[in-house]
């Protein structure tokens, strides 16, 4: 039994990181048993520091890049080998795209965003006693803001950023068109991997100016749907 260790529910969805999501959405999508356990105490586990990371037959792999790297090679796992040479070329530089650039914008927009920050302080944090919801929520949001000025994303003003941002929902748009899937007639590694970003500013629970950008995406809005019924319903 797969095992996959995240940070927990919040904004209505199985995690809020679009890296465990995008885990949890593949394992799905492959057909693969597995279980979840969700807590932010999995950081200090963590072999890498961050989350998620998964335990196979007593294997640990950390990084979701490295996860579907070995869940791609379990017998009977379809999500990139039924993919053409140029698919796969495609998903893996998109899904880079994502990790590398969306996110950040995702980042800004949960946590350094004053439209959003009383929503994630509260989401993240509220549960935890006065001061210590104050103060650790001020310490994470102070390393999430050197994080992204260093990265640049922080640099940019917020229109800007969402510029960014409409530029890859814009692509992304294109790029699925009116198919149900990005690349062939069923469920890809792709697929998995643009769920687990969308789904954190089209499913959750965060009103703010990205996700009401992202609404106007009617495809990438179906998409979205059309996933979270097929594998979350019940959920």
């Amino acid at each position: 039994m797969i095992t996959l260790y995240g940070f927990g529910e919040a904004f209505g969805m199985v995690d809020a990181s679009p890296f465990v999501l995008k885990i949890d959405a593949y394992l799905r999508m492959a057909g693969l048993d597995f279980e979840r356990k969700s807590v932010i105490s999995n950081l200090r586990t963590a072999p890498k520091g961050k989350l998620p990371y998964i335990v196979d037959d007593g294997k640990t792999i950390a990084d979701s890049a490295f996860i579907i790297e070995y869940l791609n090679d379990k017998p009977g796992v379809t999500m990139s080998s039924a993919l053409s040479p140029e698919q796969r070329a495609h998903a893996y530089l998109i899904a880079k795209s994502l990790d590398e650039n969306f996110y950040w914008c995702l980042l800004y927009s949960r946590w350094l965003s004053d439209q959003t920050w009383p929503l994630t302080k509260q989401a993240l944090f509220g549960a935890l006693p006065f001061p210590i919801s104050h103060i650790a929520a001020a310490v994470v949001r102070r390393n999430i803001r050197a994080a992204v000025y260093k990265q640049g994303m922080g640099r940019h003003s917020e229109s800007e950023i969402q510029q960014i941002y409409i530029n890859t929902l814009d692509s992304l748009s294109v790029l699925l068109g009116s198919k149900s899937y990005f690349m062939n007639d069923k469920p890809s590694v792709l697929d998995a991997c643009v769920f687990g970003f969308l789904g954190q500013v089209i499913l959750a629970d965060v009103a703010n100016d990205f996700s009401t950008i992202a609404m106007r995406y009617e495809n990438l809005v179906a998409f979205c749907n059309q996933i979270q019924k097929r594998y979350y319903t019940g959920v």
